[in-house]
């Protein structure tokens, strides 16, 4: 990892993370959206809907998420119109790869900044998960990733330790779960909720859905 990418996860305060299951994807994230170390937004969605078939979870710089999202969206369709044939996920992912590539070797006075995970469902039921990192480099991921986010090495460390190669989608949301928790204990850019995707051969699901609230007790 060079020293750009080293750099990229001190400034991406939050955390996601995709994990592989025998029967689907699970895609997690924290709700909390931060500039420095300025709480901005406590209900903040990570992970958006680019389609049916697709779904994006990203850290970094929140207008370039958006615009990553609307781009890849609009030129899936329009692929899809021409060739009459609905795109593969990778097709989607290289896309949105694709993007980020460009977007970062483009002058510009701020520096675009995405690292994302693309998951989704294929027309034959086939479920996939890639990783692209914020230089625009693309993966296929065969077992979990949390790419750059600051709750990242939280996230690693739990899920090196928990994941079984052949869990099902109902314990990869669980374990979802607990990684995000873990995360937004010792992770300051991290925490005020849990949103956590399925995606199947039916689709893709949001299940579960949770707010931190804070609490003030005497002693």
């Amino acid at each position: 990892m060079d020293e750009d990418l080293k750099k990229s996860i001190l400034k991406t305060g939050t955390t996601i993370l995709g994990i592989v299951c025998k029967d689907g994807v699970v895609m997690a994230a924290d709700k909390q959206s931060t500039a420095g170390n300025i709480v901005m937004d406590k209900d903040s969605e990570k992970i958006k809907i680019i389609n049916d078939y697709l779904a994006f979870a990203g850290t970094g710089m929140v207008s370039d998420i958006q615009r990553s999202i609307k781009l890849a969206g609009a030129e899936l369709r329009i692929q899809q119109l021409r060739a009459k044939v609905r795109p593969s996920v990778r097709s989607g992912a290289n896309l949105v790869a694709s993007i980020i590539y460009n977007s970062i070797r483009q002058p510009a006075m701020l520096q675009f900044m995405v690292g994302s995970l693309v998951g989704g469902v294929n027309e034959d039921g086939e479920t996939e998960l890639y990783t692209i990192d914020p230089s625009g480099g693309i993966k296929k991921i065969k077992d979990y990733d949390a790419n750059f986010g600051s709750g990242m090495p939280f996230v690693l460390g739990f899920l090196e330790r928990q994941y079984k190669k052949e869990m099902e989608v109902k314990d990869g949301v669980k374990l979802a779960v607990e990684c995000i928790k873990s995360s937004t204990q010792r992770d300051t850019g991290s925490g005020h909720g849990i949103d956590v995707f399925t995606i199947t051969k039916e689709g893709i699901k949001k299940v579960v859905e949770q707010t931190i609230e804070s609490e003030y007790r005497d002693q």
